[in-house]
């Protein structure tokens, strides 16, 4: 069974992917998987790794977004960013972790808010 929180998810992601590559970085990844959880997206800005968390949500009536990443939320992207670098054969001089809160109302057109560097 499809949830409809799953495909607002997946929507926001696809645009914060866009936006992204518009930006000018090179998406490497999406939705990885590890036994710790998952990152959203994992992009490359210049030479520096950016891991991105995605929140996507129809209104702001519980807080924006970007306001869903709580301080243990960074601690664990920061562990899986540890383990994406782990699982691959090269290294990045500098890793960041970014934010992207996607609000996607009824009507009328997504707003994206890109919060870089947020640890």
């Amino acid at each position: 069974m499809v949830r409809v929180t799953d495909v607002l998810g997946e929507f926001g992601e696809r645009l914060a992917a866009e936006h992204l590559q518009a930006d000018g970085m090179t998406v490497l990844d999406r939705r990885w998987r590890c036994r710790l959880g998952e990152l959203d997206i994992v992009a490359l800005d210049g030479r520096c790794l950016v891991v991105c968390e995605v929140k996507t949500r129809r209104s702001v009536t519980v807080g924006s977004p970007v306001e869903a990443v709580t301080p243990a939320k960074l601690i664990r992207l920061r562990r899986l960013a540890a383990a994406w670098l782990e699982a691959q054969d090269t290294g990045y001089p500098d890793v960041r972790i970014d934010v992207i809160g996607v609000l996607v109302p009824r009507r009328g057109t997504p707003v994206l808010d890109h919060l870089r560097g947020v640890s």
